[in-house]
């Protein structure tokens, strides 16, 4: 069936350009600075995820920026002024101010077009875990469901979409305050790895440690067979932050108690490793909630 509107979504989800072409989703860029030049976003240059990485771990901090009210704007607004309905499927405001601009953006919209419909969806999820609540809000338009249909569809899945994840350290989280100091002390430990995960207000919570990598993946897993809602017919998503080997050893694991499922595998963008560091390795699917320890 054909779809009724136009989404939106921003590249806090991770997925790569040729997914928004095959879907006929418009994907606004969230930019970052590093070294003093802008990259991304409306007109910064362009990085390749390896020299971004590269840079990141010789010791560059990069530091990233929202998208603002004036850019969610044009690009809704060229939308609307066409006479189409607008969904975004925003970044988590518990880790960015993007979604409040795009509100802002869509209530000025609004009184200019109020024949128009613009809804905003504060995904509450990161990285691949905000691709894959896309992935649903996508089936779910083009099976024919109204705007309004797919917007309380997605409000009810989001705080279903898990995300569990596990980082070599808590520096980055920490210098970006996407943890508390308190919390990263764990992360500086020799050879004991945080484990994490997106808490039901959109916010990186630690909940757990473990000694070395391949337990750290293992517990990803374990988490999974205790919390997944999944048929055959869900995919699974993994993100890296330059660390491919890794995410696939977990692909692997996944395999063994979801064999017949499709799993996804992608690098987490620039904007997301600069608060995350190097050696990122994350996992989502579709849960019966999302536990908050």
């Amino acid at each position: 069936m054909q779809r009724r509107f136009q989404i939106i979504t921003d590249s806090g989800c991770d997925l790569p350009n040729a997914y928004f072409q095959e879907k006929g989703v418009e994907c606004l860029r969230l930019g970052f600075v590093m070294g003093g030049v802008e990259y991304y976003g409306e007109a910064g240059q362009d990085i390749s995820l390896q020299a971004f990485y590269s840079r990141l771990r010789a010791g560059e901090l990069p530091t990233t920026y929202q998208i603002t009210p004036e850019v969610a704007r044009e690009h809704i607004e060229r939308y609307v002024e066409a006479g189409q309905d607008v969904l975004i499927v925003a970044f988590s405001s518990g880790l960015s101010g993007t979604a409040n601009s795009y509100s802002v953006a869509a209530k000025a919209l609004l009184e200019e077009y109020p024949d128009r419909k613009i809804f905003v969806l504060d995904s509450l999820c990161a990285s691949m875990g905000q691709g894959l609540l896309l992935h649903y809000v996508i089936e779910k338009a083009d099976m024919g469901a109204t705007i309004e249909e797919t917007y309380e569809y997605a409000e009810d899945l989001k705080r279903k979409i898990d995300h569990e994840f596990t980082v070599n350290d808590l520096f980055h989280l920490k210098r970006g305050g996407r943890v508390s100091s308190t919390a990263a002390v764990v992360g500086s430990m020799l050879n004991v790895k945080p484990i994490l995960h997106v808490s039901n207000e959109g916010k990186l919570t630690p909940t757990g440690k473990v000694m070395g990598r391949k337990k750290a993946l293992k517990r990803l897993v374990e988490n999974m067979v205790e919390l997944a809602d999944i048929t055959d017919k869900d995919p699974i998503y993994i993100s890296h932050a330059d660390c491919a080997d890794d995410a696939k050893t977990l692909a692997e694991m996944v395999k063994k108690s979801f064999p017949e499922n499709k799993i996804v595998i992608e690098y987490i963008g620039p904007v997301i490793g600069s608060h995350s560091g190097c050696g990122t390795v994350a996992l989502f699917f579709k849960a019966k909630r999302r536990i908050d320890k």
